[in-house]
């Protein structure tokens, strides 16, 4: 693997600080950085060197990594810039403070249903914002999925997975990926939509059941299972797992594209449906309805060729009718019995439809005798039933003479027409005549539960992903718009559209306004090359910004005067950015000689006893001074 570390450290596009490193995958390696333009801590994912130098790899990453940052959805990790140069590639991303979904079921282990819902129906509306934008993720897996600290989960790598397709085979750097691959992927077909939601589907069963629905020695065993095997029912490893919500991750993993979920949006609808009332019916269909399918469509054929058959038969008919008489008389003979046998059968059929006919029309007739005309004839006494739509149901049940004679059962219904408590539906019609007896007639109606709308929650002043998350639990939809603010600390709602308490309907999309901190301004780098120490810090705080770092270095430049600044002159960063310099030490002294003897004739000799030797300093002439 290429050195990744080799980034930390620097500084890209003059903008982005590479921290620290804080992972590693088959593509690229993820860095803590910060972004000193905005003054905030991102992540940066920079392509590794063996991909970097494929120019065609490097124009669909950077293609790629464009479509996944116009994505704005709160269960997607965001792209805030995607950077092309001769040397690097990366993208920026928000800085995500969490653990993987992997991760989690490793130290949780085998989830309540409760919690798989709540994390399940996040991801598939993560799906249906990417899907609704032409965008497949192609590898859905609890690896690319991140946990919050908050409980709200986060889609990431979006688009990536499509570039690694390419180059991966299934060898063990897929290995990570084949447990969670749909059939069609495995064949090598072509995916779509429908391949994610497969991915999802084998997700919410491992969230379910603790366990994966296939495994194998390699990865091609692994595939294969994926497109002959049958997993497990969900419930065989878990009974708790409610009936329903099984049936909605079988559907989700069905092999079969045709059985299985065709959209996001559909998963979504039957999980939110489960949410709400967790004993709801769910269709999962099965291999009886299938076979019914078949027999339907051959019965269906069987009647074509018998509908051509028989025009075939009329035209031999006609074709007969037109013999000439001088034909052969034997011939001739032949063919009249065989158009008398044409004709006979003919004569059943007809005679045959009109009894159908009759059969129906007598059908009828008794319908509107049991049900309408009776009620003339009969000799017990009738009432007429009362017109209940548009009345309120309070003002029906305490009227006697509804309740004297019949039994009203309500029922409760979202309307958008009618207002609430008004009834807008009875099962029997108004002015039909019923018989009075002991016991009481029966109607049941529909009592409108007003509009079907939500008060606006209250966001202002919370964490916007706090905020997207109770909003997500209304069913309503959220968009972000970014402002300064000196007052609102960055990423929390400073007003919202439609305002706190009005009510709205779900599906509507709600416009928070998040405080993206104070305003930043920006000031040019003085040139601070040839100033004294002091003069520098001056023309710093003049330019409003200030000094960090002050080295001291040995160099040809006077001894004070600054060598080196941390931005260039010109930059803009920033106001009140740390700006780092070196100032010079003056030349690097030279050292001094080490002691000698002279080769002097009339130089004392080291030998001699005579001659003294107390320490001495040499004079810049060279000439010795005694010191004792």
């Amino acid at each position: 693997m290429d050195n990744m570390d080799k980034y930390v450290g620097k500084l890209l596009d003059n903008r982005y600080e590479i921290l620290e490193i804080i992972g590693v995958g088959g593509m690229a390696a993820v860095y803590k950085a910060r972004c000193h333009r905005l003054n905030r801590l991102v992540a940066v994912k920079i392509l590794r060197d063996e991909f970097a130098v494929d120019e065609d790899f490097r124009r669909r990453f950077y293609t790629e990594s464009q479509a996944v940052a116009m994505l704005s959805h709160p269960n997607i990790v965001a792209v805030y810039d995607v950077s092309k140069s001769s040397d690097v590639e990366y993208i920026v991303m928000e800085l995500i403070e969490g653990i993987t979904l992997k991760q989690y079921m490793q130290r949780r282990g085998r989830m309540s249903w409760k919690e798989a819902l709540h994390f399940a129906t996040q991801i598939t509306k993560a799906l249906s914002h990417a899907h609704s934008r032409g965008i497949i993720h192609r590898d859905i897996k609890p690896h690319n999925i991140m946990i919050l600290r908050d409980g709200s989960v986060k889609v990431t790598d979006f688009g990536i997975a499509r570039l690694q397709t390419t180059q991966n085979t299934l060898t063990q750097e897929a290995l990570g990926s084949v447990h969670y691959m749909s059939p069609e992927q495995a064949k090598g077909g072509q995916v779509d939509a429908r391949t994610d939601i497969y991915s999802v589907g084998i997700v919410m069963y491992e969230m379910l059941t603790g366990r994966l629905p296939f495994e194998g020695d390699s990865p091609v065993s692994i595939a294969i299972q994926h497109i002959s095997s049958i997993p497990l029912m969900p419930r065989e490893i878990n009974e708790d797992i409610p009936e329903g919500l099984e049936k909605i991750t079988m559907r989700a993993m069905e092999p079969d594209l045709n059985r299985r979920y065709q959209s996001a949006d559909d998963l979504l609808a039957d999980l939110e449906e489960f949410r709400k009332n967790p004993d709801a019916e769910f269709v999962f269909v099965s291999d009886e309805d299938i076979a019914m399918k078949k027999k339907r469509a051959q019965e269906e054929e069987e009647f074509f060729k018998y509908s051509n058959m028989k025009k075939e038969q009329e035209q031999k008919e006609k074709e007969l009718a037109e013999i000439d008489d001088d034909d052969d008389d034997d011939d001739y003979e032949e063919r009249r019995r065989y158009v008398m046998r044409a004709r006979r059968t003919r004569k059943i059929a007809t005679l045959t439809g009109i009894a159908c006919m009759l059969a129906v029309i007598v059908g009828i007739l008794l319908f509107l005798w049991n049900f309408w005309v009776s009620d003339l004839f009969d000799g017990s006494e009738t009432i007429k039933v009362p017109k209940l739509i548009g009345s309120r149901i309070e003002d029906v049940l305490l009227n006697p003479s509804y309740t004297d004679y019949f039994d009203i059962i309500p029922s409760y219904e979202y309307n958008s027409e009618y207002e609430k408590g008004v009834i807008f539906e009875q099962d029997i019609p108004a002015d039909k005549n019923v018989i009075m007896s002991e016991k009481k007639t029966t109607i049941n109606v529909v009592v409108s539960s007003g509009k079907n709308v939500v008060p606006m929650p209250q966001v202002i002043g919370i964490e916007h992903r706090q905020a997207s998350i109770t909003l997500s639990q209304y069913d309503l939809k959220v968009e972000l718009v970014w402002e300064t603010s000196d007052t609102v600390t960055s990423g929390y709602v400073i007003s919202c559209i439609p305002d706190e308490g009005t009510e709205i309907a779900p599906g509507t999309t709600v416009y928070l306004t998040v405080s993206s901190g104070p305003e930043i301004k920006y000031e040019e780098v003085p040139n601070l090359i040839g100033l004294t120490k002091d003069s520098a810090i001056s023309r710093l705080e003049s330019y409003n910004l200030t000094y960090g770092e002050i080295k001291e270095e040995y160099s040809d430049a006077p001894k004070g005067e600054v060598i080196w600044q941390s931005f260039e002159d010109g930059a803009e960063v920033p106001q009140h950015t740390k700006i780092n310099f070196t100032v010079s030490k003056g030349p690097e002294p030279t050292p001094s000689p080490s002691p000698s003897h002279s080769d002097n004739p009339g130089s004392t000799n080291d030998l001699d006893p005579d001659v003294s030797t107390s320490p001495t300093h040499t004079t810049s002439g060279g000439r010795p001074i005694i010191i004792g």
